[in-house]
C-alpha cells in the first residue's frame, strides 16, 4: 500500500508564484496592447521567468523521483516504464484536451492551421527549430517531456552499464556530462545564428527543445545536491535565498545598465543570461522546501498551485487571444479595460478548476491505482 501524497508548503508557494508571473505578463496585453515601456516590458520578461521557475521546480521533482528510483536495487526497466507511464498521464491527457479544444476553436473561427499541426501531438513542433504560432504554450511542454524521456533512459542504460558503481554517482555525473553535452548545440547556435532583437531570440533559443533541456536538468542537480548535503543547505538555506535574490536583481541590473540586447550581445544572451537566471532561482529552493506554514492564505495558495497545470494552458491561447480576436483593447477606456480583466482572470480560474476537478483529477487517481508510486 503506498503512503499518502502529503504536499509540501513551500514548493505549493513556488508553483503558485511560477503561474502568477506567467498570467500577470499575460494580462499586460489586454491593459496596456500597445505600450511598450520599461516597466511593461519587465512585467512581460516576469512570465519567462515564471516559466523558468517551472523548469527548476519541475527538474527537482522529477529528479528527486529518479534519484530515488535508481538507488533501489531492482532498478530494471519495468520500473522506467512504470515512472514514464505516471509521467505521461500526468501531462499527456491535459495537453490534448486543450490541444483539441484550439484546433476546434480555430475550425469554427475559420482560422487556418499551422503546417505543422500534425508535430504536436509528438512534441516535435519545436525540437530544433522555433514554435509554430498556435497553441503557443505548448512549446515549454515539449521540452519537459523530451527532458524526461532522454535523460532518465540514459541514466537507465548508464546504471545497466555499471552495475557495480555507485549509483548517486553515476546520477551526478550523467547529468553533468549530458548538460556539458548539450552546449555543443548552444555553440553551434551561437555561429549560425543573427537575430534582430529579443522576439527572434526568444522564438529562436529560448523557445527551442535542444536549447533548454539544461533549464530542467539543473533541478536534476539541485535535488542531488540537497539530498547529498541536507544539513548543509538548511543550515544555510536564508544565505543562499539572498545570495539568490541578489544574483537575479545584478543579473538584470547589468543587462539594463549596460544595453545588453540579443542582436548585440547574443554571446550573453546564449552562454549565461538562461543559466544565470535558472541557477538564481535554483539559489532559493533550501529555503523553500523546508518552508512550512499553515495560516491565511494557505488553501488559495494549494488551489492556485494545484490547477497551475490547467491555468498555463487555458490562460492565453484559449482565452486571451480568443477575447483579442472579438475586443480591440485599445479602444477601450480603462473601465472598460478592467471589466475584460476581470472577466479573463475570472474565467481563467472557473474553466482551470473544472478541468482540474472533473477531468485531470479523476485520471491522476486512474494513475496512483494503476502505477503506484
Amino acid at each position: 500500500m503506498q503512503k499518502p501524497f502529503t504536499r509540501l508548503f513551500g514548493l505549493d508557494f513556488l508553483r503558485a508564484l511560477a503561474i502568477s508571473l506567467v498570467v500577470l505578463s499575460h494580462t499586460t496585453f489586454l491593459m496596456f496592447p500597445n505600450e511598450s515601456t520599461l516597466i511593461i516590458e519587465s512585467i512581460r520578461a516576469m512570465g519567462a521567468i515564471g516559466v523558468d521557475l517551472f523548469f527548476v521546480l519541475s527538474g527537482y521533482l522529477i529528479g528527486g523521483l529518479l534519484l530515488k528510483l535508481i538507488k533501489k536495487h531492482h532498478f530494471a526497466w519495468s520500473a522506467l516504464l512504470t515512472f514514464w507511464k505516471r509521467r505521461w498521464m500526468r501531462t499527456l491527457p491535459n495537453y490534448f484536451l486543450i490541444l483539441i479544444l484550439n484546433i476546434l476553436i480555430a475550425y469554427l473561427l475559420g482560422q487556418s492551421l499551422p503546417k505543422s499541426i500534425a508535430l504536436y501531438p509528438l512534441f516535435l513542433q519545436n525540437i530544433i527549430s522555433e514554435h509554430p504560432d498556435f497553441f503557443t504554450e505548448a512549446w515549454s511542454l515539449s521540452i519537459e517531456e523530451y527532458a524526461y524521456l532522454l535523460l532518465p533512459l540514459m541514466l537507465f542504460l548508464v546504471v545497466f552499464s555499471f552495475k557495480k558503481s555507485n549509483r548517486e554517482s553515476l546520477f551526478i555525473k550523467t547529468v553533468v556530462l549530458v548538460v556539458i553535452g548539450l552546449a555543443f548545440f548552444k555553440i553551434i547556435y551561437f555561429f549560425n545564428n543573427e537575430v534582430q532583437n529579443y522576439k527572434d531570440w526568444s522564438l529562436s533559443f529560448r523557445k527551442v527543445v535542444i536549447y533548454r533541456l539544461d533549464s530542467i536538468y539543473i533541478g536534476f542537480i539541485l535535488v542531488y545536491l540537497l539530498k547529498r548535503r541536507p544539513f548543509f543547505f538548511n543550515k544555510y538555506k536564508h544565505i543562499m535565498l539572498v545570495l539568490g535574490l541578489i544574483m537575479f536583481v545584478l543579473l538584470h541590473f547589468f543587462m539594463y545598465s549596460f544595453n545588453l540586447l540579443p542582436q548585440t550581445h547574443l554571446w550573453f544572451y546564449v552562454f549565461f543570461y538562461l543559466w544565470g537566471v535558472v541557477c538564481s532561482l535554483a539559489l532559493l529552493f533550501p529555503f523553500f522546501v523546508n518552508l512550512h506554514y499553515s495560516g491565511l492564505g494557505k488553501g488559495f495558495i494549494t488551489f492556485i498551485s494545484t490547477r497551475s497545470y490547467a491555468i498555463y494552458l487555458v490562460n492565453y491561447s484559449l482565452i486571451l487571444l480568443n477575447i483579442q480576436s472579438f475586443i480591440d483593447m485599445s479602444k477601450l477606456d480603462l473601465l472598460e479595460k478592467m471589466g475584460v480583466l476581470m472577466a479573463f482572470l475570472g474565467t481563467t480560474l472557473v474553466l482551470s478548476n473544472l478541468i482540474y476537478r472533473y477531468f485531470e483529477l479523476p485520471i491522476l487517481k486512474l494513475r496512483d491505482r494503476k502505477f503506484p508510486r
